[in-house]
């Protein structure tokens, strides 16, 4: 499935939350869908826990 296809479907889906359960639906689907999204990142082996909690090296950076 195409990534514009996935968009429309997410985009439908908060539509619906928030015409049928108002804003706070709206808000809610919102979130899971990240946690959902995140989720998936990590069983695609896209993610790992590390790159929440590693700091970026920068060669810029002063010390």
């Amino acid at each position: 499935m195409s990534m514009a296809v996935v968009g429309l479907v997410a985009g439908m889906a908060l539509g619906f939350a928030g015409y049928f359960g108002g804003f706070g639906a709206f808000l809610l689907v919102a979130a899971l869908g990240a946690v959902g999204f995140i989720a998936g990142r990590f069983l695609d082996g896209d993610l790992e826990p590390g790159d929440f909690f590693r700091s970026r090296d920068r060669g810029d950076r002063r010390r």
